[in-house]
């Protein structure tokens, strides 16, 4: 590292008691905000005037604050040893392969860190662990670019690589200074779309050009986008200080904690989970505001307002997180880049073509998570608990929401807000207790926290496992919507029964006032105004079909007036 660059943080950790790795990688992460300005502003047409300014920060990050040269040429080694596999491999295995190897790597590192841990001290295992998710997905990419159109999903034609790329666009892409530690992941060909400018190639709104649109081909601004994200990580930091000092692990495993009702160590719990979201919050924050300020977090025009969505990188929704109604929700808003590769080149991929993935493809895909976040035990007692609680999330959409509905199935019952606050509720305080071990760790730790909640989350997710799966819990659901059905059904019918003898007698009427021979396209005789007449039919068409017969009677007889009147004029000319 750089001596001079070093010595503020020493004298900062000495004042405020922060880890001086922790002050570096928190200054690195602001400090690519006028990086990324800087990116922003290279030549579109000289793309590798952005790659090395790319790569040149990189090394700068790792090696002039961090010190990091061994993890520097890690980052580097795997890349171009991914890059090798995926141009000379040619087997369907290819993708797999790879997949291995990185995730063998990965572990190796959590490993190294597990055995050997240094306090607050900042390696590159985080880096590596982002550049995991580029790398699989990059070779899946390039699989994907040698198959059948035909056989591919939207999404994997999007993603394809069909060329494989220079080695400068390809380090720039994995080194992308930005997203370097803390992400987010993102795939190649939206990388390749974002230094060549195409992703920018879009029609908008403009009520200058004649045709009322114009090309758009200059990155839009973003700085203020990137300034609210960057507020936002400052709001999230304070906060997070402020929780922290009043939930953490040691009051948690305290005796305190034990002086507390059942009822207050549940809501304990919850605060435990949320104070230890806000630094996520902020983290993210900070780096899809780097993003954005770069252009490559822009996705597209918004179709009603004309202006620049900025939302491809986002990998956090924080309210939605909080107030999420299932389980589905929550984890949908949190870490979103890494669901989506978990989702499409794990969960999707491991599933049999032509079959709906199931309960085994979900437990890959939490063991796969567990794994690529380390060998701590508590990441494996989160996950393998989440693989659960996910499909039991399933299970009560599928067969206790319905009943919260009308019986058409779309339209809100009258209790169905008791339903969704009761979701919220249950989904928050189940996952609170559920990644407790996640962030606690330590494996008899995370059993004495669980011991003293009195494994209300074991108890809960177990009762409701077994009576999905039992005889009578999933049946007895299915029973009492299909009863519910057919009574909806049964009514329906009938109203359609008292409906067709209506339109029966109706049609006997049209054909006493002839309006079945009107033709309500042939244009008036004699240049008379026929679009009254032809309002005065659709009129009581509607009327028709809302069978009120007075309002109906009336327009029909309007009509006939009408073209008795013109065929009397046509007669005396």
């Amino acid at each position: 590292m750089l001596a001079f660059i070093d010595k503020p943080f020493v004298a900062l950790e000495g004042t405020i008691g922060v880890p001086k790795d922790e002050l570096k990688l928190l200054f690195s992460m602001f400090l690519s905000y006028p990086l990324a300005g800087v990116l922003k502003r290279l030549p579109e047409a000289q793309t590798w005037k952005k790659n090395l300014f790319i790569i040149a920060v990189s090394l700068f990050i790792c090696t002039g604050i961090f010190s990091l040269w061994t993890g520097f040429l890690t980052l580097v080694g795997t890349s171009m040893a991914t890059y090798y596999l995926a141009a000379n491999f040619k087997s369907p295995f290819m993708p797999w392969v790879a997949f291995a190897a990185l995730m063998t790597h990965m572990l190796y590192l959590h490993a190294y860190r597990e055995l050997f841990p240094r306090p607050g001290v900042v390696d590159i295992t985080g880096a590596q662990m982002v550049l995991v998710m580029k790398l699989t997905a990059f070779a899946w990419s390039v699989h994907d670019g040698r198959q059948p159109e035909s056989e591919l999903t939207e999404h994997q034609k999007n993603r394809a690589v069909k060329t494989m790329p220079g080695i400068l666009d390809y380090l720039g892409y994995v080194l992308f200074f930005p997203a370097l530690f803390a992400g987010p992941s993102f795939d190649y060909a939206e990388y390749q779309r974002w230094i060549t400018c195409t992703m920018f190639d879009v029609v908008v709104p403009s009520s200058k050009s004649p045709s009322g649109t114009k090309r758009k081909r200059r990155i839009p601004s973003s700085s203020g986008p990137a300034a609210l994200k960057g507020l936002m990580a400052v709001f999230w930091f304070a906060a997070t200080i402020k929780f922290k000092s009043w939930f953490y692990v040691e009051y948690l495993l305290g005796d305190e904690f034990l002086k507390l009702g059942f009822l207050s160590r549940v809501l304990y719990t919850y605060g435990f989970a949320f104070a230890s979201r806000l630094k996520y919050y902020g983290a993210w924050s900070l780096s899809e505001g780097a993003c954005i300020l770069t252009g490559l977090g822009y996705n597209g025009v918004d179709a009603k307002t004309g202006k620049a969505r900025w939302d491809r990188v986002t990998n956090v929704e924080p309210l939605k997180l909080e107030f999420a109604e299932n389980a589905r929700a929550l984890l949908e808003s949190w870490n979103m880049n890494t669901n989506q590769w978990l989702k499409n080149y794990v969960y999707l991929r491991i599933t049999p073509k032509g079959k709906k993935p199931g309960f085994r493809s979900t437990m890959v895909t939490f063991a796969t998570s567990a794994l690529w976040h380390g060998i701590s035990p508590g990441y494996y007692l989160t996950f393998i608990m989440g693989a659960f609680v996910q499909t039991i999330a399933k299970y009560l959409r599928r067969y206790v929401r319905p009943l919260f509905l009308s019986p058409d199935g779309i339209t809100p019952g009258p209790y169905k807000r008791y339903y969704d606050i009761s979701g919220i509720i249950l989904t928050q305080v189940t996952f609170a207790y559920v990644t407790a071990p996640f962030i606690i760790l330590d494996l008899k730790e995370s059993f004495i926290f669980w011991t003293r909640t009195y494994y209300y989350g074991h108890i809960g997710i177990g009762f409701l496992y077994f009576y999905f799966h039992s005889p009578y819990g999933r049946g007895m659901l299915i029973k009492l919507q299909k009863e519910r059905v057919a009574k909806f059904t049964q009514k329906k019918l009938k109203e359609a029964v008292t409906e067709e003898k209506a339109m029966e007698a109706m049609k006997g009427k049209l054909n006493k006032y002839n309006v079945s021979a009107m033709n309500v396209n042939e244009p008036g005789p004699l240049g008379l105004p026929e679009d009254v007449e032809r309002d005065l039919i659709e009129a009581a068409k509607k009327e028709l079909n809302e069978v009120d017969w007075k309002k109906a009677e009336g327009l029909l007889r309007g009509v006939k007036s009408m073209r008795n009147r013109k065929a009397q004029e046509t007669e005396v000319r």
